[in-house]
């Protein structure tokens, strides 16, 4: 089987067809000779910051001299960016030979795997063959019920910023979300927590009282930045003093704060991390498509943020990064999300939006995305494709103006590929 064939055949499995729940994945990976048995885990849940924190942790823990997997979703350009070792994607022959041996066993089921349950037993078999060390494993949604919930008692649990989000699977309030993501939580485990947010952080705290669990909250009062631009921030976190991050936006700082906080735990577990690791690891780490730098003259920037406690991270980094500034938007969103709460914290920010349609079923129209900007008083336009949209955004901006694409990370590939073309 090839790479592509691989795609193909994961990408026909759809979750919404599937009745939640963990059965089927338990049965593929007994199928399989159980491999996450033989792995250590890092598990990260929470709504916002996991894939950079994800990407901060392995980061310091390959500087530390670790071999390390890192599962993570969605992917920007390549579908092969889900499942890498010490920052090296999984090769086509490796994808398809994985594939195909995962095919036969869930071929044999009666119900067969989803798309993420498949690709999870396709990282569990990589990454035991590649004999990695420890594995930072993202969460795909939720907690108690996604497939990564399948292993042991992890290493550590984190958990990182909480907000409203997949409230139609998790849950309508805070509380809701929160035990779904709580759901991580296991037996006598160790659990690190963002924090910051009353509702969730009681739900947590009761879960970790209940599974015997040892909960270590990020203290933010630790953190001091000392500059912050486009090309990432300086900071203490105390101890620690004159660490770098090459992430630009402001709540990178904080979760690159709560890696730091998980490597602590993870060191009084065994693992050998010391503060120069957390400053190389830390400064050598990479995660495209969260306040990156896609061109200058106009700056234009891409940011994932998804919903509204993610749009409330990019205007905050925005207003800080430069202030008393309009920015021009492309904004594409998916039509399940707080659209309305987006809007109203990004409208006072906009000079103009062009909107466009993500490359997702779930995707709200351009067009009726840009009737709900208009009735906030700002100006907007559909475009019919991501080039449109960048070139025309670009134009208004002016060579002196800031340009931010944002409002869902299916568009990030787009977005990038349409900078790219433009530039060339």
């Amino acid at each position: 089987m090839t790479g592509e064939e691989a795609i193909a055949y994961i990408h026909t499995y759809h979750w919404q067809s599937h009745a939640p729940g963990l059965a089927r994945m338990e049965a593929l990976l007994q199928a399989l000779g159980e491999p996450q048995k033989n792995l250590k885990f890092v598990h990260v849940a929470g709504t916002n910051g996991k894939g950079s924190t994800c990407a901060c942790i392995a980061s310091v823990l390959q500087a530390a001299g670790y071999r390390v997997g890192l599962n993570t979703s969605p992917y920007l350009v390549r579908f092969h960016e889900r499942i890498q070792v010490d920052g090296e994607m999984i090769s086509d022959a490796d994808l398809g030979e994985l594939t195909q041996l995962v095919r036969s066993a869930a071929e044999a089921m009666e119900d067969h795997p989803t798309e993420f349950e498949l690709i999870t037993a396709i990282a569990f078999l990589y990454f035991l063959r590649r004999r990695c060390d420890i594995v930072v494993l993202e969460v795909g949604l939720g907690g108690a019920l996604d497939a990564s919930n399948v292993i042991d008692v992890p290493e550590v649990a984190v958990i990182t910023a909480m907000g409203m989000d997949h409230m139609a699977q998790l849950g309508p309030t805070l509380s809701h979300i929160a035990a779904a993501k709580a759901g991580i939580i296991k037996p006598g485990g160790s659990v690190v927590s963002y924090g910051g947010c009353p509702e969730a952080d009681q739900v947590i705290r009761r879960r970790c009282r209940e599974q015997g669990a040892a909960l270590r909250e990020v203290d933010f009062s630790r953190l001091r930045i000392h500059r912050m631009d486009l090309q990432g921030a300086v900071f203490d976190f105390a101890p620690y003093e004159g660490l770098r991050i090459p992430l630009a936006g402001t709540y990178q700082v904080r979760n690159a704060a709560t890696a730091i906080t998980a490597a602590e735990v993870l060191s009084t577990r065994g693992w050998k991390v010391t503060p120069e690791d957390l400053k190389k690891g830390l400064a050598a780490v990479r995660w495209p498509g969260r306040f990156e730098v896609l061109g200058q003259s106009p700056t234009l920037l891409l940011d994932g943020a998804h919903n509204a406690h993610g749009m409330a991270a990019a205007v905050e980094s925005l207003r800080s990064l430069f202030p008393g500034e309009k920015v021009t938007f492309v904004l594409g969103v998916l039509a399940d999300k707080d659209v309305a709460d987006m809007l109203e914290l990004l409208c006072p920010l906009a000079q103009e939006v062009f909107t466009l349609r993500p490359d997702s079923p779930r995707a709200m129209e351009a067009g009726d995305l840009s009737r709900l900007i208009e009735e906030r008083g700002v100006k907007a336009h559909a475009c019919g494709s991501a080039r449109e949209a960048l070139e025309q955004a670009l134009s208004h901006a002016g060579p002196q103006g800031r340009v931010c694409a944002l409002g869902s990370l299916y568009f990030s590939g787009a977005i990038r590929a349409a900078a790219q073309e433009l530039q060339s």
